[in-house]
């Protein structure tokens, strides 16, 4: 089945894209070395969200990816916008690259995309990482209504609520967390049914992986009590709650969260071989 083409950007200097099962191009990127960091971006977001971070991250070889409808990727050929779909994705991108298992590490929409690569393979996985997220279905604690109804609102109080979900009103830095303007009104609302139809409560008991669930407990977007349920879920699960932290903690918190993320990679590392 050929891909619906929206004639994407070039993936950058050190870019690339994988093809998915259906055509579609997934467009990504490479930076460092050292163990491979899977890095999935939040909804409606291209592997931009992760810039401000990836320094951090130098001692992986970390790769970012562009979720279908985002940055160079195409949109999606056929329809199917679902974060189990994304996931296949993302597991295209390892075997473009010859990698067998890596880490991943996936926030708000990415990390229910890194929920089904670690249930539906869970042989590419190694240490598995949950950053302000949710399982989905019976393990949902959803937002405040008055939060959502504002986000589908005017684009100008919209955009000053996402700002202040995100990262708080008086921030100052860098903030690619806000959405990819380049994508189309059908790749934006597949986006949004994918994280909203996105249900895994059933088979996350099943995920051997080594998993760190993180979450701010300021987080009014995706309630810390989806980290608790996630955690609770996931056998073995760790749970670290950053206190004051919103939705965007890895930036808002950025220094913490962080070394989280690499005591937790260093604890578990990658098999030999």
């Amino acid at each position: 089945m050929c891909a619906v083409t929206t004639a994407p950007s070039a993936p950058g200097p050190t870019g690339r894209w994988a093809v998915a099962p259906d055509g579609t191009r997934i467009g990504f990127d490479v930076a460092g070395d050292g163990e491979p960091l899977l890095l999935l971006a939040g909804q409606a977001n291209s592997r931009d969200w992760w810039g401000p971070v990836r320094p951090d991250l130098a001692g992986h070889r970390t790769i970012a990816v562009d979720h279908a409808g985002t940055g160079a990727s195409d949109d999606v050929a056929d329809g199917e916008w679902s974060t189990r779909r994304f996931a296949h994705d993302a597991v295209a991108v390892l075997d473009e690259l010859g990698i067998g298992r890596a880490h991943v590490y996936g926030t708000s929409m990415g990390g229910r995309i890194a929920q089904w690569i670690a249930v539906d393979h869970p042989d590419r996985v190694g240490a598995l990482v949950l950053g302000c997220t949710s399982a989905g279905g019976l393990g949902t604690a959803p937002a405040d209504r008055g939060i959502l109804r504002t986000l589908a609102g005017p684009p100008g109080p919209a955009r000053r609520e996402l700002v202040r979900l995100m990262v708080g009103e008086r921030w100052a830095g860098p903030l690619p967390v806000l959405g990819d303007a380049s994508m189309t009104t059908r790749a934006r609302a597949g986006h949004r049914r994918a994280s909203a139809r996105h249900d895994a409560w059933a088979a996350l008991p099943g995920v051997t992986a080594p998993t760190l669930v993180l979450h701010g407990d300021a987080d009014e977007y995706t309630p810390v009590a989806n980290g608790r349920l996630l955690a609770e879920r996931i056998p073995g699960a760790e749970l670290v709650v950053l206190p004051g932290a919103r939705h965007a903690y890895f930036l808002d918190r950025r220094r913490r969260a962080s070394a989280e993320v690499l005591r937790f990679l260093a604890e578990h590392p990658l098999p030999a071989g």
